[in-house]
């Protein structure tokens, strides 16, 4: 019998802050909350942020998206003199995309054919790199204001992602509310796997820009640089400094499905039997002055100077700046790091593990031929389409029409408006949905890229737990381009009567398509009593209330700003002399069982 994948902790940071115990989600919907759990949120904000920071920032004005100033150039560094002491001009060939904007009234630009221009500098003149140059966008989706992950734990020179990563990976160790020592002691290492990773790697000072920037500022290359830099460092963080788990490891690239595809692979793991316990995620800290200007040069960012003419103003009104399903003029970026522990149900009832919601699969598919490697295609009408299918097989017609609700993509670009409403659109008349209700939290968070469906899971639970679905709150008017007759795209909250499931969706560049189906722990829960019966289950409902005492001391602790990130540097570190091997078992210090070396049976019937 296949094992149903649920969900045992979710942690993580983002513009909302903390994502564990539904912190952030609380953060989206802040208006719609009780008092109590008004006061809550605001406190586990308030902890994130030195003394004094959150009071310059109001709580609930429009969205959680800000400016931030991004200087196309390395402000510290000094502009580079050309030909000062010959004093005769210099000439140079550029591509025309090169060129900086505006043009120095100093140099002579003349075509040069081929899309390069040829530009003359006077003698003595500064070229403008190492200059600070203002870029067109300045809206993006940051981690509270004041918040410093590297100000947490002795952080060593890190990219920014990893820090996040650390950070959002203890987070969700602390929601687990399970000692990690009491896994080890339950499961052989091989029972474990860690997937995670960044779609855009680490591209800050101390990632792959250093490597890329230093030479060309007259600094020196680190030794710590290049491989601090790797896409799939959040996993070997999380495995040598926070678990210390000796299990699979690895990390998919996804582009914007990097979390469903890490996603994917721990559900498939554990319906196989494969994998007992899986930690799962995603660490994206894009918000770099080349990538921002990269993704600005694709034409898939607002500018500033759109999105003021979208409001027929000069000043562009930066918390409004993402507008998914409506008038828009692209996405807006962010950085985010999300994490989730997944069990087989089995191993969950028997930790007494609090159950937030199950994933019983994710569908993954290519567009298939296309015109453009980053335009969409037929992919998410797969995706969005079995994932529908599941949902209707587990949870009945009247179930899927009236009890789930559909987390989109919603980047906020005119073509996403038009081509993923029409997926959603077109699914919904296949399954005879009418009114189903769309979120579209990047309208609050900005685009993490990679982690973005981390982002919409963490929303998703947030959901479950409380009943509220966040409205679309930079949504003025449905755009006359969206396919929105089976759709409910509104700007308010709305309160879901007794939701059982959300399709979770991603279109990412390149044909990387993913929609993942995540069922309600109410749902959950009634799988597994009738898979298990009810004297198991009460059994575990004796366990979990454990389980919960402990999770919320933890919070109680976080949200008094008592708490600081699991980084165990040099602990526990095993040698090869401490490897007890023979030839049917390895045994590691720290774990109870051992590796075994014996069960080969599955290639019996070739011998």
């Amino acid at each position: 019998m296949s094992a149903l994948p649920v969900i045992t902790a979710f942690g993580g940071i983002n513009p909302a802050g903390r994502s564990a115990c539904h912190h952030g989600f609380h953060r989206l919907v802040l208006d719609a909350l009780d008092s109590t759990t008004r006061q809550r949120t605001l406190a586990a904000l308030g902890a994130l942020m030195p003394s004094g920071a959150g009071h310059s920032e109001p709580l609930l004005q429009g969205t959680l998206v800000r400016q931030m100033e991004t200087n196309l150039f390395d402000p510290n560094a000094q502009p580079i003199q050309v030909n000062a002491e010959t004093g005769s001009d210099i000439t140079v060939i550029v591509r025309n995309m090169d060129l900086p904007e505006p043009i120095p009234a100093h140099w002579r630009v003349t075509p040069a054919g081929d899309k390069r221009s040829q530009v003359t500098l006077p003698a003595g003149a500064s070229l403008l790199l190492g200059a600070s140059q203002r870029g067109r966008v300045q809206a993006a989706g940051q981690l509270p204001s004041g918040f410093d992950p590297a100000a947490c734990y002795p952080s060593r020179h890190h990219p920014r992602a990893l820090q996040m990563a650390v950070f959002g990976a203890s987070d969700m160790l602390g929601m687990l509310g399970i000692d990690w020592c009491r896994i080890q002691q339950r499961l052989p290492p091989e029972a474990i796997a860690v997937y995670a990773s960044s779609a855009m790697a680490q591209l800050d000072d101390n990632g792959f820009g250093g490597v890329l920037r230093n030479p060309s500022l007259g600094r020196r290359i680190t030794s710590k640089q290049l491989p601090l830099g790797f896409g799939g460092m959040s996993a070997d963080f999380i495995n040598a400094y926070i678990l210390g788990t000796a299990g699979a490891t690895g990390g998919m690239l996804g582009a914007c499905a990097t979390f469903l595809y890490n996603l994917d692979r721990a559900v498939q793991d554990i319906r196989s039997g494969r994998r007992r316990l899986v930690v799962v995620g995603t660490s994206e800290a894009p918000l770099v002055p080349e990538v921002i200007e990269g993704y600005r040069a694709m034409g898939a960012l607002g500018e500033d100077e759109a999105l003021a003419r979208l409001d027929g103003t000069d000043t562009p009104d930066y918390r409004r700046a993402c507008r998914p399903f409506t008038f828009n003029a692209g996405f807006t970026i962010a950085e985010s790091a999300q994490f989730a522990i997944l069990m087989d149900d089995a191993l969950a009832l028997e930790l007494g593990a609090d159950i937030l919601g199950a994933v019983p699969d994710v569908f993954i598919h290519a567009d298939g031929p296309k015109k453009s490697i980053s335009a969409p295609g037929a992919g998410n009408y797969l995706t969005f389409g079995r994932a529908t299918a599941l949902a209707r097989h587990l949870l009945g017609d009247e179930g899927l029409r009236q009890h789930t609700f559909v987390h989109a993509h919603g980047t906020g670009t005119p073509q996403n408006r038009t081509t993923e409403s029409h997926v959603l659109d077109k699914v919904a008349a296949a399954f005879g949905i009418q009114h189903w209700p769309v979120a579209a939290i990047k309208c609050y968070l900005g685009h993490s890229l990679g982690s973005a469906g981390g982002d919409q899971m963490a929303a998703a639970l947030g959901t479950f737990a409380s009943g509220i679905l966040p409205g679309i709150a930079t949504l003025e008017q449905v755009a006359p381009d969206v396919h929105g007759a089976r759709l409910r795209l509104q700007s308010a909250h709305s309160r879901l009567e007794a939701p059982q499931a959300s399709l979770i969706n991603a279109k990412g560049f390149g044909g990387n398509n993913a929609t993942a189906l995540v069922l309600s722990p109410q749902k959950a829960l009634a799988m597994l009593q009738r898979k298990h019966g009810q004297q198991a289950m009460q059994a575990w409902q004796d366990r979990v209330e454990t389980t919960r005492a402990q999770v919320s001391d933890w919070d109680e602790q976080a949200c008094a700003g008592k708490t600081a990130p699991v980084y165990r540097f040099g602990e526990g570190v095993v040698e090869g002399d401490d490897v007890a091997l023979s030839q049917d078992a390895i045994h590691l210090p720290g774990w109870a069982e051992a590796v075994s070396l014996g069960a080969h049976g599955d290639f019996d019937s070739y011998l």
